[in-house]
Protein backbone atom coordinates (compact mmCIF):
# COMPACT_ATOMS: atom_id res chain seq x y z
CA UNK A 1 0.00 0.00 0.00
CA UNK A 2 1.31 3.19 -0.64
CA UNK A 3 -0.97 5.32 1.37
CA UNK A 4 0.45 8.21 3.80
CA UNK A 5 -1.61 10.14 6.07
CA UNK A 6 -0.02 13.46 6.76
CA UNK A 7 1.04 14.50 10.00
CA UNK A 8 0.02 17.90 11.29
CA UNK A 9 1.92 18.65 13.93
CA UNK A 10 5.06 17.31 15.52
CA UNK A 11 5.19 18.86 19.19
CA UNK A 12 2.99 17.09 21.46
CA UNK A 13 2.98 20.10 23.41
CA UNK A 14 0.57 21.46 20.35
CA UNK A 15 -1.99 19.45 22.00
CA UNK A 16 -1.67 21.28 25.45
CA UNK A 17 -3.72 19.47 27.70
CA UNK A 18 -6.16 16.84 26.51
CA UNK A 19 -9.09 15.82 28.13
CA UNK A 20 -9.85 11.22 27.56
CA UNK A 21 -13.00 11.30 27.77
CA UNK A 22 -14.53 7.45 28.56
CA UNK A 23 -16.90 5.33 29.67
CA UNK A 24 -19.96 6.84 30.39
CA UNK A 25 -23.49 4.81 31.15
CA UNK A 26 -24.13 3.33 27.89
CA UNK A 27 -24.38 -0.06 26.99
CA UNK A 28 -21.32 0.14 25.55
CA UNK A 29 -19.22 0.92 28.56
CA UNK A 30 -17.24 -1.79 28.88
CA UNK A 31 -16.10 -1.12 25.18
CA UNK A 32 -15.30 2.47 25.81
CA UNK A 33 -12.94 1.78 29.01
CA UNK A 34 -11.40 -0.76 27.54
CA UNK A 35 -10.30 1.05 24.54
CA UNK A 36 -9.58 3.74 26.68
CA UNK A 37 -6.89 2.25 28.60
CA UNK A 38 -4.79 1.43 25.16
CA UNK A 39 -5.70 5.07 24.43
CA UNK A 40 -4.56 6.62 27.34
CA UNK A 41 -1.02 4.11 27.41
CA UNK A 42 -0.31 5.52 23.80
CA UNK A 43 -0.83 9.37 24.51
CA UNK A 44 1.49 8.65 27.19
CA UNK A 45 4.22 6.72 25.01
CA UNK A 46 3.98 10.12 23.31
CA UNK A 47 4.21 12.11 25.60
CA UNK A 48 0.63 14.09 25.56
CA UNK A 49 -0.22 16.24 28.26
CA UNK A 50 -3.35 13.90 29.16
CA UNK A 51 -6.16 13.40 31.85
CA UNK A 52 -9.13 10.50 31.66
CA UNK A 53 -12.43 11.44 32.65
CA UNK A 54 -15.25 8.63 33.23
CA UNK A 55 -17.96 10.22 31.44
CA UNK A 56 -19.06 13.87 30.11
CA UNK A 57 -20.77 15.12 33.50
CA UNK A 58 -16.56 15.23 34.85
CA UNK A 59 -15.14 16.17 31.86
CA UNK A 60 -17.51 19.68 32.21
CA UNK A 61 -16.69 20.29 35.32
CA UNK A 62 -12.55 20.78 34.29
CA UNK A 63 -13.27 22.21 31.31
CA UNK A 64 -15.88 25.09 33.52
CA UNK A 65 -12.05 25.42 35.50
CA UNK A 66 -10.30 25.91 32.56
CA UNK A 67 -7.89 22.81 32.59
CA UNK A 68 -8.73 21.11 29.37
CA UNK A 69 -7.59 22.39 25.86
CA UNK A 70 -9.18 19.90 23.50
CA UNK A 71 -10.77 16.46 23.99
CA UNK A 72 -10.46 12.95 23.01
CA UNK A 73 -13.79 11.09 22.95
CA UNK A 74 -13.76 7.97 23.25
CA UNK A 75 -17.17 7.49 24.71
CA UNK A 76 -19.27 5.15 22.54
CA UNK A 77 -23.52 5.29 22.04
CA UNK A 78 -25.71 7.79 23.72
CA UNK A 79 -24.40 11.08 25.41
CA UNK A 80 -21.08 10.40 23.35
CA UNK A 81 -21.95 9.28 19.63
CA UNK A 82 -25.04 11.14 19.23
CA UNK A 83 -23.80 14.35 19.48
CA UNK A 84 -24.83 15.16 22.66
CA UNK A 85 -21.02 15.85 24.01
CA UNK A 86 -20.10 16.99 20.76
CA UNK A 87 -22.85 20.36 21.41
CA UNK A 88 -21.92 20.49 24.94
CA UNK A 89 -18.26 21.29 23.84
CA UNK A 90 -19.28 23.43 20.83
CA UNK A 91 -20.84 25.63 22.86
CA UNK A 92 -17.97 25.05 25.55
CA UNK A 93 -15.66 26.38 22.64
CA UNK A 94 -13.59 23.26 23.09
CA UNK A 95 -11.90 21.54 20.20
CA UNK A 96 -12.80 17.34 20.27
CA UNK A 97 -12.08 14.22 17.88
CA UNK A 98 -14.02 13.33 15.30
CA UNK A 99 -17.82 14.07 14.10
CA UNK A 100 -19.63 17.49 14.90
CA UNK A 101 -22.65 17.66 16.74
CA UNK A 102 -24.96 17.23 13.25
CA UNK A 103 -23.14 14.61 12.07
CA UNK A 104 -22.36 12.57 15.29
CA UNK A 105 -26.54 12.63 15.69
CA UNK A 106 -27.44 11.87 12.01
CA UNK A 107 -24.70 8.90 11.63
CA UNK A 108 -26.16 7.34 15.50
CA UNK A 109 -29.69 7.36 14.10
CA UNK A 110 -29.95 3.94 11.65
CA UNK A 111 -32.89 4.61 10.16
CA UNK A 112 -32.37 9.17 9.28
CA UNK A 113 -28.67 7.95 7.94
CA UNK A 114 -30.41 5.15 5.94
CA UNK A 115 -32.81 7.96 4.51
CA UNK A 116 -30.25 10.06 3.76
CA UNK A 117 -28.44 6.80 1.67
CA UNK A 118 -31.29 6.31 0.20
CA UNK A 119 -31.58 9.76 -1.39
CA UNK A 120 -28.30 9.46 -2.76
CA UNK A 121 -28.17 6.35 -4.03
CA UNK A 122 -26.14 4.40 -1.87
CA UNK A 123 -27.23 0.87 -1.69
CA UNK A 124 -28.73 0.04 2.05
CA UNK A 125 -30.37 -2.86 2.70
CA UNK A 126 -34.98 -2.37 3.02
CA UNK A 127 -36.26 -1.56 6.35
CA UNK A 128 -38.82 -0.66 8.59
CA UNK A 129 -38.90 1.36 11.45
CA UNK A 130 -41.24 1.38 14.39
CA UNK A 131 -42.03 4.12 16.65
CA UNK A 132 -42.68 3.92 19.79
CA UNK A 133 -46.31 3.09 20.35
CA UNK A 134 -46.37 0.91 17.31
CA UNK A 135 -46.55 -2.90 17.39
CA UNK A 136 -47.38 -4.13 14.34
CA UNK A 137 -43.96 -5.82 13.99
CA UNK A 138 -45.41 -8.69 12.23
CA UNK A 139 -45.84 -6.16 9.14
CA UNK A 140 -42.18 -6.57 9.02
CA UNK A 141 -42.13 -9.80 7.79
CA UNK A 142 -45.37 -9.89 5.31
CA UNK A 143 -43.10 -7.09 3.79
CA UNK A 144 -39.57 -7.81 4.04
CA UNK A 145 -39.95 -11.71 4.47
CA UNK A 146 -37.37 -14.05 6.73
CA UNK A 147 -34.93 -13.85 7.78
CA UNK A 148 -34.58 -10.31 8.98
CA UNK A 149 -32.14 -8.29 11.41
CA UNK A 150 -33.72 -6.42 14.66
CA UNK A 151 -31.62 -3.55 16.16
CA UNK A 152 -32.13 -0.48 18.28
CA UNK A 153 -32.55 2.87 16.53
CA UNK A 154 -29.62 4.65 18.45
CA UNK A 155 -26.68 2.17 19.57
CA UNK A 156 -23.63 0.07 18.24
CA UNK A 157 -21.56 -2.63 19.13
CA UNK A 158 -23.79 -4.83 18.07
CA UNK A 159 -26.01 -4.65 21.07
CA UNK A 160 -29.86 -5.68 21.17
CA UNK A 161 -29.49 -7.18 17.63
CA UNK A 162 -30.73 -10.60 16.86
CA UNK A 163 -31.00 -12.54 14.09
CA UNK A 164 -34.48 -13.88 13.49
CA UNK A 165 -35.48 -16.57 11.70
CA UNK A 166 -38.73 -17.87 12.81
CA UNK A 167 -42.36 -15.75 13.35
CA UNK A 168 -41.91 -17.47 16.72
CA UNK A 169 -38.70 -15.19 17.31
CA UNK A 170 -39.87 -11.96 16.16
CA UNK A 171 -41.32 -10.41 19.38
CA UNK A 172 -38.54 -11.76 21.89
CA UNK A 173 -36.16 -9.71 19.28
CA UNK A 174 -37.69 -6.78 19.31
CA UNK A 175 -38.35 -6.98 23.38
CA UNK A 176 -34.42 -7.32 23.77
CA UNK A 177 -33.91 -4.31 20.56
CA UNK A 178 -36.24 -2.08 23.44
CA UNK A 179 -34.39 -2.08 26.52
CA UNK A 180 -31.85 -0.43 24.47
CA UNK A 181 -34.37 2.51 23.45
CA UNK A 182 -37.57 2.86 22.33
CA UNK A 183 -37.90 3.11 18.25
CA UNK A 184 -36.89 -0.33 16.41
CA UNK A 185 -35.79 -1.02 13.20
CA UNK A 186 -36.56 -4.41 11.43
CA UNK A 187 -33.88 -5.03 8.39
CA UNK A 188 -33.92 -7.54 5.33
CA UNK A 189 -30.75 -10.17 5.85
CA UNK A 190 -28.32 -9.50 3.22
CA UNK A 191 -26.48 -12.48 2.49
CA UNK A 192 -22.88 -11.73 2.37
CA UNK A 193 -18.86 -11.07 3.17
CA UNK A 194 -19.11 -8.18 6.24
CA UNK A 195 -16.69 -5.82 5.06
CA UNK A 196 -15.41 -2.61 7.34
CA UNK A 197 -13.73 0.25 5.84
CA UNK A 198 -11.58 2.40 7.83
CA UNK A 199 -11.83 6.82 7.43
CA UNK A 200 -9.13 8.87 8.69
CA UNK A 201 -8.42 12.57 8.34
CA UNK A 202 -10.09 12.52 4.61
CA UNK A 203 -8.60 9.42 3.36
CA UNK A 204 -10.05 5.51 3.15
CA UNK A 205 -8.08 2.88 5.14
CA UNK A 206 -7.78 -0.52 3.16
CA UNK A 207 -11.00 -2.77 4.08
CA UNK A 208 -10.91 -5.37 6.47
CA UNK A 209 -13.13 -8.51 6.01
CA UNK A 210 -14.04 -10.73 9.06
CA UNK A 211 -15.88 -13.97 9.06
CA UNK A 212 -17.27 -15.69 11.92
CA UNK A 213 -18.28 -19.23 12.96
CA UNK A 214 -21.17 -16.94 15.16
CA UNK A 215 -24.65 -15.94 13.19
CA UNK A 216 -23.92 -12.94 13.06
CA UNK A 217 -20.94 -10.72 14.07
CA UNK A 218 -22.45 -10.00 17.71
CA UNK A 219 -20.58 -8.66 20.53
CA UNK A 220 -19.41 -11.76 21.41
CA UNK A 221 -17.80 -11.66 18.02
CA UNK A 222 -16.88 -8.52 18.30
CA UNK A 223 -15.02 -8.43 21.36
CA UNK A 224 -15.12 -11.67 23.24
CA UNK A 225 -14.09 -14.22 20.51
CA UNK A 226 -10.54 -15.61 19.80
CA UNK A 227 -12.22 -17.15 16.65
CA UNK A 228 -13.59 -14.11 14.71
CA UNK A 229 -11.60 -14.41 11.78
CA UNK A 230 -9.72 -10.72 10.18
CA UNK A 231 -8.18 -10.25 6.86
CA UNK A 232 -6.62 -7.11 6.02
CA UNK A 233 -5.77 -7.22 2.58
CA UNK A 234 -9.40 -8.48 2.60
CA UNK A 235 -8.21 -10.49 -0.81
CA UNK A 236 -10.43 -8.16 -3.06
CA UNK A 237 -9.58 -7.38 -6.85
CA UNK A 238 -7.43 -3.89 -6.43
CA UNK A 239 -10.08 -1.91 -8.95
CA UNK A 240 -12.75 -3.33 -6.90
CA UNK A 241 -11.70 -2.60 -3.47
CA UNK A 242 -10.85 0.96 -4.64
CA UNK A 243 -14.01 1.28 -5.96
CA UNK A 244 -15.79 0.16 -3.08
CA UNK A 245 -13.52 2.19 -0.74
CA UNK A 246 -14.48 5.16 -2.43
CA UNK A 247 -18.13 4.37 -2.00
CA UNK A 248 -17.43 4.07 1.50
CA UNK A 249 -15.94 7.78 1.64
CA UNK A 250 -18.90 8.47 -0.25
CA UNK A 251 -21.35 7.39 2.21
CA UNK A 252 -19.49 8.57 5.09
CA UNK A 253 -18.93 12.26 3.53
CA UNK A 254 -23.06 12.82 2.77
CA UNK A 255 -24.14 12.08 6.88
CA UNK A 256 -21.30 14.65 6.94
CA UNK A 257 -19.17 13.24 9.25
CA UNK A 258 -15.52 14.17 9.47
CA UNK A 259 -12.01 13.07 11.09
CA UNK A 260 -11.99 9.54 11.90
CA UNK A 261 -14.73 7.02 11.69
CA UNK A 262 -15.83 3.60 10.18
CA UNK A 263 -18.34 2.37 7.63
CA UNK A 264 -19.82 -1.05 7.57
CA UNK A 265 -21.43 -2.98 4.21
CA UNK A 266 -22.02 -6.51 3.37
CA UNK A 267 -21.34 -7.62 -0.34
CA UNK A 268 -23.17 -9.65 -1.94
CA UNK A 269 -22.83 -12.70 -4.38
CA UNK A 270 -23.02 -10.22 -7.34
CA UNK A 271 -20.43 -7.97 -5.88
CA UNK A 272 -23.38 -5.25 -5.06
CA UNK A 273 -21.93 -3.78 -1.64
CA UNK A 274 -25.04 -2.99 0.96
CA UNK A 275 -24.22 0.11 3.56
CA UNK A 276 -25.28 -0.34 7.42
CA UNK A 277 -24.07 1.52 9.13
CA UNK A 278 -21.49 4.71 10.04
CA UNK A 279 -19.41 4.52 13.15
CA UNK A 280 -17.83 8.33 14.65
CA UNK A 281 -16.47 7.25 17.39
CA UNK A 282 -14.76 3.12 16.61
CA UNK A 283 -13.60 1.00 19.20
CA UNK A 284 -9.85 1.14 20.28
CA UNK A 285 -9.64 -2.16 21.63
CA UNK A 286 -7.02 -5.17 20.59
CA UNK A 287 -10.34 -6.44 18.50
CA UNK A 288 -10.71 -2.72 16.78
CA UNK A 289 -10.59 -2.35 13.39
CA UNK A 290 -9.34 0.84 12.72
CA UNK A 291 -6.16 0.05 14.05
CA UNK A 292 -5.85 -2.93 12.44
CA UNK A 293 -7.08 -1.29 9.03
CA UNK A 294 -4.50 1.37 9.65
CA UNK A 295 -1.69 -0.69 10.46
CA UNK A 296 -1.82 -2.54 7.53
CA UNK A 297 -0.78 0.92 6.00
CA UNK A 298 2.39 1.54 8.61
CA UNK A 299 0.38 3.35 11.37
CA UNK A 300 0.55 2.17 14.77
CA UNK A 301 -1.36 2.42 17.69
CA UNK A 302 0.33 5.18 18.88
CA UNK A 303 0.37 7.19 15.79
CA UNK A 304 -3.20 6.65 14.98
CA UNK A 305 -4.10 8.08 18.63
CA UNK A 306 -1.47 11.06 17.20
CA UNK A 307 -3.72 11.38 14.05
CA UNK A 308 -7.05 10.80 15.64
CA UNK A 309 -6.09 13.81 18.15
CA UNK A 310 -5.16 15.58 15.37
CA UNK A 311 -8.65 15.99 13.83
CA UNK A 312 -9.61 18.10 16.86
CA UNK A 313 -7.29 20.79 15.88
Amino acid sequence: MTEHVLQLVTDPEAFGHVGLVIGGSSAEREVSLNGGKSVSAALTRKKISHQVFDGPMALFKAVEQGHIDRVFNLLHGPDGEDGSLQGALQLMDVPFTGADLPSSALSMDKVRSKWVWERNGIPTPEFMCFDPGEDNFEEALEVLGLPVFVKPVGLGSSIGVSKVTSEEALLPAVSLAKTHGSKVIIEKEIVGGEYFAGVLKGQGLPLIRIETPREFYDYTAKYESDETEYFCPCGLDENLEHELREQSMKAFALLGASGWGRVDFLLDADGKPWFLEVNTTPGMTDHSLVPQAAAEIGIGFDELVWHILETSL
